[in-house]
């Protein structure tokens, strides 16, 4: 029979290996890579809902919303390193706090405008190359339940119907390239004003165009507006898991061609 001393010191230990498993985890956490669920369209179809990946929280330095809660000891930011036009970012809503993320089209000094749905970047369009289209099944997505916006809504979608989106390869200056959806023929965000990105501070956008709240909206109207360098959290690499249920249990909703699929 155990003595009461040496079931105390059992007790002991193992607060003390729960201790340590949890400082350990919040170090990798924030030093290095924080995890990431997809929960919204908007970056559809570079990221869909469901998708699981692992942020590089080394890729751009550090600042205090590296840390949960915002709670690093640290003004601006530590190893900073400027980030790349057309990267997938993860960074701090600059009011209400949560987490976002889109892509970085706007660098610190630059115009931006939307004009008919094509980015007018610096006074220069940015290219965009038709390649056909976004399809998807009409029904609810991931544990939130959204249902999809389709191009095609105003004919015959019904539950279980294919959802279409118009695809385009976008390619931005110094040749990086991605995919964008398109919704609406002259959306509401498909003509702008123009932006003049402020010094230390960035401009956002998501890859479905037509269903994304981004820099183009103003932090009043409930957007993100210009995002400041302190914000920024990191970069998306790489999906690590995708699953297209309500729950990741159901191993049958699971994308395996979506496993360790890098983000581009």
């Amino acid at each position: 029979m155990a003595s009461k001393d040496n079931t105390d010191g059992g007790i002991v230990e193992t607060i003390k290996t729960i201790v340590y498993a949890l400082l350990i985890a919040g170090i990798f956490r924030t030093l290095f890579f924080q995890p990431f669920w997809i929960p919204s369209g908007s970056m559809k179809d570079t990221l869909l809902i469901g998708d699981f990946l692992f942020v590089n929280k080394m890729a751009y330095g550090y600042s205090k919303n590296s840390c949960p809660f915002s709670m690093c000891p640290v003004t601006g930011r530590l190893l900073f390193s400027e980030p790349e036009r057309g990267d997938v970012v993860v960074f701090r809503h600059p009011v209400n706090g949560s987490d976002f993320i889109k892509r970085l089209i706007g660098l610190p000094g630059d115009t931006v405008q939307m004009r008919a749905g094509q980015i007018i970047l610096n006074g220069t369009p940015v290219p965009q190359t038709p390649d056909g289209q976004f399809i998807e099944t009409y029904a609810e997505q991931g544990p939130m339940r959204n249902m999809p916006r389709c191009e095609n809504a105003g004919g015959t979608v019904g539950l279980g119907g294919e959802c279409t989106k118009s695809r385009s390869i976008e390619t931005l200056p110094g040749g990086r390239t991605h995919a964008v959806l398109n919704i609406d023929v002259n959306g509401f965000a498909d003509n702008t004003d123009v932006f003049t990105v402020p010094v230390g501070q960035y401009f956002f956008m998501g890859d479905n165009r037509d269903n994304s709240q981004d820099s183009r909206f103003g932090q009043a109207s409930g957007g993100v507006g210009f995002v400041p360098a302190e914000n920024l959290i990191g970069r998306a690499d790489r999906i690590m898991f995708s699953s297209a249920g309500s729950s990741l249990f159901y191993f049958w909703t699971w994308r395996s061609d979506r496993f360790f699929k890098a983000v581009e």
